[in-house]
């Protein structure tokens, strides 16, 4: 019974589901860049990213080609489009967010229950921003790094850590993460999934990582955490390469953001396009078989 409730993708509807995540993600990235930050010492109040649209994406869909997707389209649109890659540290953070949000996804087997929803998006942000969390500790316990906090004092960068941890979850997790995708996903449930020419998920879908979280997914994770903090630790070491910070973008002024937001629009309107043609051919060739 559980496998009838599982909904199987075709590998062009995973890549349409990769593209949308990448491009709503991505587009959804850059307008966080034109949205203020509020400094109070070493705090920063801002929001990092709009953490309901992956959640969502998630959820609704193939959970591990939405959430690599998503973090495709941060690096596409909100580092390399804006002239802002930071290379080879880049893959901590595409690490932690595509483990955080494909947890997420897996979670969610009732996406009528708000209460799995709400849990499900918590996590997902509570992963990513703990694992975040403790490589930034790790590069100032070891000396990689250095912070503005007390001197002589190591303990002070956890209190530090500590408070941005909590703003991130109240700002991220709960005031663009929890409350917006349990009102979003009943309301986009069944309704979204045909733009693309897709069933709505009913209970957990298959993935292609792994069918649960396991064992062999736990050593697999462990694995790739490792090597993001590796990554991270050699590029504040300036052990780097694949930096992409051109300085005649510069030239351009804060309108060039609109650039990549063109460009990302253009993405999503061309999948969701497709989409929809996919889906005309397939309803015209059931027609026809059916006479």
């Amino acid at each position: 019974m559980e496998a009838k409730k599982r909904t199987a993708y075709t590998q062009s509807q995973k890549m349409m589901v990769f593209i949308l995540s990448m491009s709503l993600f991505g587009l959804a990235n850059l307008f966080t860049e034109l949205l203020p930050e509020f400094t109070f010492g070493p705090i920063e109040l801002s929001i990092s990213y709009l953490a309901f649209i992956p959640l969502t994406l998630v959820m609704l869909f193939n959970p591990l080609y939405a959430a690599f997707g998503a973090s495709v389209g941060e690096i596409i649109f909100g580092d390399l489009l804006l002239g802002d890659f930071g290379g080879l540290g880049e893959l901590e953070g595409f690490i932690e967010f595509t483990l955080a949000m494909y947890v997420a996804g897996l979670l969610v087997t009732n996406l009528n229950s708000r209460k799995q929803i709400a849990l499900a998006a918590g996590v997902g942000v509570l992963i990513d921003q703990m694992l975040s969390t403790v490589v930034d500790v790790g590069k100032v316990w070891f000396g990689i790094e250095e912070v503005e906090a007390v001197p002589g004092l190591p303990a002070s960068i956890l209190a530090i850590e500590g408070v941005s941890f909590v703003t991130e979850m109240l700002i991220s997790g709960i005031l663009f993460g929890i409350i917006p995708v349990m009102y979003l996903i009943p309301k986009l449930h069944g309704r979204i999934e045909p733009l693309l020419g897709i069933e709505p998920r009913q209970g957990r879908v298959q993935a292609s990582m792994t069918e649960w979280i396991s064992v062999r997914f736990v050593i697999l994770s462990v694995f790739l955490m490792f090597v993001a903090i590796v990554s991270e630790f050699m590029a504040e070491m300036d052990i780097n390469f694949a930096v992409w910070q051109p300085e005649f973008l510069e030239q351009f002024g804060e309108g060039y953001i609109w650039l990549p937001i063109s460009a990302a629009a253009i993405v999503l309107i061309g999948v969701v396009s497709l989409g929809l043609q996919l889906k005309r051919a397939k309803t015209e060739q059931q027609g026809r078989k059916s006479a």
